[in-house]
């Protein structure tokens, strides 16, 4: 067999889709990803109908994936030359959009990974529960690179990440994001997940002292000062015993004091370089289902090192207040692409709004997507903010359902007692198993 270069090459401009997957794909770039013909089913069978190809690791000589057809572990969708998968263009989200219905199937379960191209263009995402967000940038593929992008690709799939990371971010203050942070690593931890929560608001700490925990010196400073950046020695574990013995238990990083006091210190700013906590983070990233960081309300150092070191941003607004609606659209058109351009790896990526906490009326939801639709309008030039703003939305169904966390006093009163709400009380957790399904657990 030829080199993957030599496939591409012998690859008409005007490629077929069919002559991309016979020329190029399999077994060309497949092989190269290390998968044998036993291990890639074409048009494999979904709820949505067939995708492309579906990839899995032989295991053992008694579970052969042409055989069984179980547990797929890699969705891809193949598109011919003609069609246009440049980052952000039309069909490129397109096609995207396809990818993401075939991964949130029932028989993309075990999935951990969606690849789409059309051999000039490539790009891998990574799947975590119901998140799908990119694992690489939209990538130009061409004679001279084609090699060494399989091999970026290969490398992927073979050491995954187990952690998603992920930001409470709105440059909004007042709007229940620590709130967020604490009962969501609760509800999470109920489910089973291993969950660990960061303070990174220095400035506020609310997220330390809401879970009974004091400052440290300088812990978590020290930390991030560290060459290896290893966030080990500052964890901390929130732990709730249950009545039947069971023990509920997620990690914390607290703030410490040297954060807290000296937010404008210039060794600090030295210290605090944009990927810091990134790598503070890469280093535990194994260890946990869920890293969840709570990000102050501003656009400085820490919110920026939050956002940079995250896969996705949840973002809460209330619906009652205009400026969390503004500054949601700000943070993801203007921050959230800042960061992704600074990467250079496609990520992060804005979750869907909700709006948090508070009683809402049906005027009161009217004037909420009206205001929306109206920043859609503002800045539909430089981003379509429907995705973020409305994720049920479609030209043929027009729906304008923003997700809620309804209001409910014993959510705030969990704070007085330093324990998760979701932990003391039904409803709360009624509430906050709503938030997870609908972000997060397939």
């Amino acid at each position: 067999m030829g080199s993957l270069r030599e496939a591409w090459q012998k690859l008409p401009d005007a490629a077929s889709e069919a002559l991309v997957r016979s020329l190029w794909i399999n077994p060309g770039l497949f092989a190269e990803l290390g998968f044998e013909a036993t291990e890639i089913i074409p048009e494999f069978s979904t709820a949505r109908g067939p995708v492309d190809y579906a990839l899995r690791k032989n295991s053992n000589p008694q579970d052969v994936f042409v055989t069984t057809k179980n547990s797929p572990s890699i969705f891809i969708e193949i598109k011919g030359r003609h069609i246009d998968l440049s980052a952000g263009s039309r069909s490129y989200r397109s096609t995207v959009k396809q990818l993401k219905g075939y991964l949130l199937t029932k028989e993309a379960r075990t999935a951990e990974w969606g690849l789409i191209s059309n051999s000039l263009h490539i790009q891998l995402f990574r799947k975590h529960g119901k998140v799908i967000y990119p694992a690489t940038s939209c990538m130009e593929v061409n004679a001279d690179n084609t090699e060494k992008i399989a091999e970026e690709l290969r490398q992927k799939l073979q050491v995954p990440q187990r952690a998603l990371k992920v930001a409470i971010y709105n440059n909004k203050g007042g709007i229940g994001k620590t709130t967020t942070v604490i009962n969501l690593a609760a509800i999470l931890t109920l489910a089973g997940k291993k969950v660990l929560v960061v303070d990174f608001d220095p400035n506020q700490q609310d997220l330390t002292h809401g879970l009974g925990m004091s400052l440290e010196p300088d812990t978590f400073y020290q930390c991030l000062d560290s060459k290896d950046k290893n966030l080990e020695a500052a964890i901390r574990q929130h732990r709730l015993s249950l009545k039947d013995g069971r023990v509920l238990e997620f990690g914390v990083i607290p703030v410490d004091e040297k954060l807290a006091y000296a937010p404008n210190d210039p060794e600090l700013q030295t210290v605090l370089q944009p990927s810091s906590l990134a790598e503070g983070l890469a280093t535990l990233q194994s260890q946990y289902d869920y890293i969840l960081v709570d990000a102050p309300p501003n656009w400085l150092n820490f919110s920026q090192n939050a956002v940079y070191a995250s896969d996705v941003v949840l973002i809460p607004t209330k619906h009652n207040n205009i400026f969390s609606l503004k500054n949601a659209a700000i943070a993801i058109k203007d921050y959230i692409l800042q960061i992704q351009e600074t990467r250079g790896d496609g990520g992060p990526i804005a979750l869907p709004i909700f709006f948090n906490g508070e009683k809402i009326t049906p005027a009161q939801k009217q004037a909420a997507q009206k205001a929306l639709l109206d920043l859609c309008k503002q800045h539909k030039k430089q981003i379509d903010l429907l995705p973020y703003f409305f994720p049920h939305y479609t030209q043929a169904n027009k729906n304008l359902e923003v997700f809620e966390v309804p209001a409910y006093a014993n959510i705030a009163n969990a704070a007085f007692a330093t324990i998760p709400a979701v932990y003391r009380d039904k409803t709360a957790r009624d509430y906050y198993k709503n938030l997870a399904k609908e972000y997060f657990l397939q």
